[in-house]
């Protein structure tokens, strides 16, 4: 485990103030509705805006249950059920039973899907050089270590008073 007398106590209140309303910014953006259409119309691509993030969480995250996504989402696990069999019947997701729990059905992606979230990939790309197009490429080197090191730390430390998923 790293070291937490890294971070000087004596700065770190306000920099997290600043890093939460920069996540809380960026999380807002990408979680509008807008930005989920503008994607799917620069990617051509025929898919209804509410299984959009349904159709990447599972390409990225998959094979996925059906909780989990909707975890991830933050929606009930009932609509994102029913979201998910329109996704299977548009031939973009396969669901099988988990291997560890014959109870889950896990949620994978088929090469239709894959191909979606491709284009979709590329058109992310084309909207991300444009947001970058300022910037030095070290500054997006840094930016993409740090936040993935940010991310990275997020998922696998405990809260206080918690145990880790894998502590269990």
């Amino acid at each position: 485990m790293p070291s937490r007398n890294k971070v000087q106590n004596t700065h770190i209140g306000a920099q997290l103030r600043q890093i939460h309303g920069a996540v809380l910014d960026i999380v807002g953006a990408i979680n509008r509705p807008q930005r989920d259409a503008l994607l799917i119309e620069e990617a051509d691509i025929p898919l209804d805006r509410a299984l959009f993030p349904l159709l990447v969480g599972i390409e990225r995250f998959g094979p996925i249950g059906v909780v989990e996504l909707a975890d991830r989402v933050g929606r009930d696990y009932t609509t994102v059920s029913r979201q998910v069999a329109k996704l299977e019947e548009a031939g973009l997701v396969e669901r099988r039973e988990s291997a560890a729990d014959r109870r889950i059905r896990m949620a994978s992606i088929t090469r239709k899907g894959k191909a979606m979230t491709d284009l979709v990939d590329a058109a992310r790309e084309r909207i991300g050089r444009a947001i970058f197009e300022t910037w030095d490429a070290h500054d997006i080197d840094e930016l993409a270590r740090l936040i993935r090191k940010f991310a990275t730390a997020l998922v696998t430390e405990p809260l206080p008073g918690t145990k880790n998923e894998t502590d269990a």
